[in-house]
């Protein structure tokens, strides 16, 4: 589920010490499965553990996770890092704005994490977004724009050449991408 690095669980150690020795460390994600999910790692007292809490143990503490926060966790990774600049603890957890699916699930669900854990955080640096309409019975995805992108000059390029290259090469079931979005251009638009 999640992975703490050596120096990650040598830092928490030495900050648990001043600590009673019934303390452990909570790691838990704000807002999980939406563009504002923030991350977070905070002291755990014993009596502040929930019966439905997830406990994954470490030398000399616990990571204790909470219910909502654990599927959003999947895959993170916390580390303690030292360089010329000093120390930092980084918490890496690349599903907290969005529930990853697994490799078997149906494709409209595989098509809709990808679309939001890489697509929209692309776009969003351009004030745009895509979503899935459907998918047609020929195998064709359609998609519908929005924010940014809605009216964008380079919306054909951004299709073809990036959203439909990168769709037909992780689903190999998919024939095509079809944008479904009545541009109307605007100060909204991306140039």
């Amino acid at each position: 589920m999640i992975r703490i690095s050596e120096p990650a669980q040598a830092h928490f150690q030495k900050l648990l010490q001043k600590q009673d020795n019934e303390t452990h460390i909570r790691v838990f994600v704000v807002n999980p499965g939406t563009p504002s999910a923030e991350c977070g790692v905070s002291y755990c007292p014993v009596d502040a553990i929930e019966a439905s809490d997830l406990s994954i143990e470490f030398e000399g503490f616990n990571a204790i996770i909470d219910q909502d926060s654990a599927p959003f966790l999947e895959e993170a990774e916390i580390d303690f890092v030292t360089d010329q600049m000093g120390s930092q603890l980084t918490l890496k957890a690349p599903n907290a704005k969005v529930r990853k699916v697994d490799d078997d699930a149906p494709l409209i669900e595989r098509i809709n994490y990808m679309i939001d854990a890489e697509i929209n955080p692309q776009l969003a640096s351009h004030g745009g977004k895509v979503m899935l309409v459907e998918i047609t019975p020929s195998g064709k995805a359609v998609l519908q724009f929005g924010g940014g992108c809605n009216g964008c000059a380079m919306v054909d390029v951004t299709l073809k050449e990036g959203i439909e290259k990168q769709m037909l090469a992780q689903f190999p079931e998919l024939t095509g991408v079809m944008d479904a979005t009545e541009h109307q251009a605007g100060e909204h638009s991306y140039y």
